[in-house]
């Protein structure tokens, strides 16, 4: 248990090794959502609206604005978010308290879960649109790239998500280390070490050692020598 806190991550003020949170499966789970996130935003966005011989743009998705709105909302917000919970994923082993530790993980659990249900939806919400779009309402095939995109890392992202809700729980369960943690610490407070005590009821009392006299002293003297009378 050396160098292990509360939930899976360090001891507070423990430092942080760059290279071995990058290899945490958590940390390459976070930056893939991040990456399928930008995908389906920048993909909507930049060619999930056409021109239909008008200055109006419509959406590629069967010519739905809610479709593409829903995909942007989604990768936006996931992007978002993705930043923030590497940023508290690298700083975790900095909380100090806790009551802090678990609502950070909980947190976690709920957004996460959350959001891969949210793409969950959009997944199914924009293979469905796709579907019913037709080839006249693609000139020369515009946009379908970028749909297909959106489509296909909406479903990555769901298993991406769907991870870091796994991995969050996990932590979670691992709950808190209570032999490196006292009540103390978990209300913010200083420890403190109460002084043993010497006597059964409780107070204290001197002790006085008496003064034993070494070995081999003058009481232990041998026996004096007599000469014979003749």
């Amino acid at each position: 248990m050396d160098g292990v806190g509360s939930f899976g991550a360090g001891r507070a003020g423990s430092t942080i090794d760059p290279i071995a949170f990058a290899k945490q499966p958590q940390t390459i789970l976070r930056v893939l959502s991040w990456i399928f996130s930008l995908v389906v935003f920048a993909s909507i966005v930049n060619e999930g609206y056409v021109n239909m011989g008008s200055e109006r743009l419509h959406c590629v998705f069967n010519k739905n604005a809610d479709a593409c709105n829903y995909g942007v909302f989604v990768g936006l917000v996931g992007l978002m978010a993705c930043s923030f919970f590497f940023l508290l994923d690298y700083k975790f082993s900095s909380i100090s308290s806790v009551k802090d530790r678990k609502k950070a993980i909980m947190l976690e659990i709920g957004f996460s879960g959350f959001w891969a249900f949210l793409y969950f939806v959009s997944f199914c919400f924009l293979a469905n649109q796709w579907s019913r779009t037709t080839a006249d309402e693609l000139p020369l095939n515009q946009g379908a790239d970028a749909a297909r995109a959106a489509i296909a890392f909406s479903f990555f992202s769901i298993i991406t998500w769907a991870g870091l809700t796994v991995r969050a729980v996990q932590k979670y369960l691992l709950g808190t280390d209570m032999t490196l943690f006292t009540t103390e610490h978990m209300d913010g407070g200083a420890p403190t070490q109460p002084y043993p005590s010497n006597s059964p009821v409780g107070g204290t009392t001197e002790t006085t050692e008496t003064y034993q006299s070494p070995p081999f002293t003058e009481n232990n003297a041998a026996p004096t020598y007599q000469v014979p009378i003749y």
